[in-house]
């Protein structure tokens, strides 16, 4: 190597050396400024007794879902029916009607339709006459007839297959095409020919095919056309995907949205679904069971739409069964929002829930349970909760009704637990009651402020049901980071005080982004594609608490903007023990944790996982572009020697698993070993 090249190699190396010590040097200055700025954050400690009798058993019912049919959570959502007003009642028991959102393929010159009351089923008469115009080559090229787009659109996917029913009638042939096609007709994603002969049809008859789609459109329709000249009626059409949940009628994504949350129960059908604007649109229960073709359906005059009620009372048992939630039924006490019946008259309402009840729990020999029998369900359905009424203390006889339901069901059925309307949080109710119900809508600030609201509660009498909260308003959005984190707080005071609060769920549980009625709510879909908002996010936390243990803890040091809790769990063979804990300020914060309780020669901590929700904006929320924008991240926690301190990001709710598990047991070093190694 000449003299030039290793001049030039030795100041590359030179280079070098100083390139890397400056990294050197900026790496450890990064290291020494966060810990120094560590050092001068915000500290608090929560100390957690973890010894054996210290804790307190969480009520196995503590956290579960409220399902009601408000923002198309169950037609057009849950409900995997694909078809809208399906029966044609939609448009009311005058004709002609509305026959919306069904609409005709072709035009009027070649085909006419009108609603008339010739349907063969007796509690929905409306059925559809459709007179074709024209024939053969003077028809459009693809028929002429209607179609129907569903909830915003059909999601049809390729290779999937879906069933479609429908009955028709006709003095004459036919030769009707049953299409799945895109949303303007132009492409056909699958197609079967019906054809019958006039004598075949001369009374009404119920047609079934099977179609496999050949590709994918997420707004798709169903088509009814023919090129065959004269008249025929159709009614209560179906189209339902094949693949739902163990073939329930449920759809497989949200249904797992469901699940996810691991709910211990589920309220239903509502809410305000349950009591109607006027009673004449109230939830009646006996309506929604049976063959889906002889369900009514009803207005839902308080969220104003219409529902075919193919979820339905028996679905909503088997959909309880399914996710192994116990379920809460809630029944009209013959109050809506602006009419109600006197005590005196109340009896045929008191009867109508007996009956629901028999037909969940009864026999299959007894009345309402051969009902259910029929439906193919022989064995009784787990019912043990049921609500009197939805947030109708107030109304001038909800005190007398309610006191005549309490009765007879209690005679009936001792062992079921009833819920009332009215709040016995802050004073003793007037009534018999096993629960009260307590909602809250409020902001972010006056949430996370309610982490105490039960502090003060009597431990006596009826336990508290916390059975809607949410945060509302502007604070919210449409599913905020700061809606969610308060929630978080209130939750870790539900659980605290758990032994007055044996159950609470959030609401609303869905929304379908076409018809929001209500914000904000936990999952929000369309017809193919969903997203949990932070606030469902906050909820799938708590997924372990029920029925684990909670642990007794105190927070220590300024703490006003922190709620902590701790519980003791198990997965499988492994116990845990959870510190959750939300940041409701603007700064970090450390947290200390120290664990006592524990032998330390039979039993110790370490580290095993964090989870952490927060967002670099505290309005943040998810969408169908960014799905998972504020979603929990989850990281291994690394821990040593059982001192755990941790930084809480500002605006955050974070729980960290402790992994218990056996300590090491240092084994004695013996007289001669040790004389062995001493004569090395």
């Amino acid at each position: 190597m000449d003299s030039e090249s290793w001049k030039l190699l030795r100041s590359v190396c030179i280079l070098s050396f100083l390139l890397g010590s400056f990294c050197v040097y900026q790496s450890l200055h990064a290291v020494v400024a966060a810990q120094e700025e560590q050092d001068t954050q915000p500290s608090v400690t929560l100390q957690v007794n973890a010894s054996n009798g210290a804790g307190r058993l969480i009520p196995d019912t503590l956290f579960g879902i409220f399902f009601e049919e408000i923002n198309h959570a169950g037609a057009g959502g849950l409900w995997a029916e694909l078809v809208s007003n399906r029966g044609f009642e939609a448009g009311g028991q005058n004709t002609p009607s509305n026959i919306w959102p069904w609409s005709i393929v072709g035009d009027q010159s070649s085909v006419y339709v009108a609603t008339d009351r010739s349907s063969p089923f007796e509690r929905n008469k409306i059925a559809l006459r459709m007179d074709v115009i024209c024939d053969g080559n003077g028809c459009p090229s693809g028929g002429v007839g209607v179609y129907n787009p569903g909830y915003w659109g059909m999601n049809i996917e390729e290779g999937k297959e879906y069933k479609v029913a429908f009955y028709v009638r006709s003095s004459d042939d036919i030769d009707l095409s049953v299409s799945l096609t895109s949303s303007n007709g132009s492409l056909t994603l699958a197609s079967e020919k019906i054809t019958a002969f006039a004598s075949d049809v001369s009374k009404w008859t119920k047609k079934e095919v099977l179609l496999e789609a050949k590709g994918t459109d997420h707004g798709a329709r169903l088509q009814l056309t023919t090129t065959k000249k004269g008249s025929l009626w159709i009614d209560q059409v179906s189209a339902m995907p094949v693949d739902t949940y163990k073939g329930h009628g449920f759809r497989n994504d949200l249904y797992q949205m469901m699940v996810d949350i691991k709910p211990r129960f589920i309220r239903f059908p509502g809410g305000c679904f349950v009591e109607g604007e006027w009673l004449s649109n109230a939830f009646r229960w006996k309506e929604t069971v049976g063959p889906w073709e002889e369900r009514p359906g009803h207005f839902g005059d308080v969220w104003k739409y219409w529902t075919d009620d193919g979820l339905g009372h028996f679905e909503f048992f088997q959909l309880a069964e399914d996710i192994g939630a116990a379920p809460i039924w809630v029944f009209n006490n013959g109050i809506s929002h602006n009419d109600e019946v006197e005590t005196a008259s109340i009896m045929p309402f008191v009867q109508e829930a007996l009956d629901g009840i028999e037909f969940a729990r009864g026999d299959a020999n007894s009345t309402w349970g051969s009902v259910r029998a029929a439906m193919g369900r022989q064995e009784p359905f787990e019912l043990k909760y049921v609500a009197i009424g939805n947030e109708d203390c107030g109304k001038t006889y909800y005190r007398g009704n309610y006191i005549v339901f309490y009765d007879a069901i209690k005679k009936a059925y001792p062992d079921i637990k009833i819920i009332s309307n009215c709040d016995g949080s802050s004073s003793p109710l007037d009534h018999p009651a096993d629960y009260y119900d307590f909602h809250i809508y409020t902001s972010a600030s006056s949430l996370f402020s309610m982490y105490h609201q039960f502090d003060g509660t009597s431990r006596k009498g009826p336990k508290a049901f916390v059975s809607e909260y949410a945060v509302t308003g502007k604070d919210a959005g449409t599913g905020s980071l700061l809606a969610a984190l308060a929630e978080a707080a209130f939750l870790i005071g539900l659980e605290k005080n758990s032994d007055i609060v044996e159950m609470a769920s959030y609401a609303p549980l869905f929304v379908n982004t076409n018809d929001r009625r209500w914000n904000p709510d936990a999952i929000v879909f369309n017809s193919s594609h969903l997203y949990g908002t932070p606030s469902y996010w906050v909820q799938r936390f708590f997924a372990e608490s029920s029925g684990s243990t909670l642990l007794s803890s105190e927070l220590k040091g300024n703490s006003s903007s922190i709620v902590a809790s701790a519980i003791s769990w198990k997965n499988s063979s492994q116990d845990y023990i959870r510190i959750k804990a939300v940041n409701f300020g603007d700064s970090s914060v450390n947290l200390k944790v120290l664990v006592t309780g524990l032998d330390p020669n039979v039993m110790k901590v370490s580290g095993s996982t964090r989870t952490v929700l927060t967002s670099t904006n505290v309005m943040d929320e998810n969408s169908f572009t960014q799905p998972e924008k504020v979603v929990p991240q989850e990281s291994l926690l690394e821990m040593a020697e059982e001192d755990l301190t941790v930084v809480l990001p500002p605006h955050s709710f974070s729980s960290f698993d402790l992994l218990k598990e056996p300590a090491k047991i240092r084994k004695p070093v013996s007289d001669s070993s040790y004389q062995k190694t001493s004569t090395m």
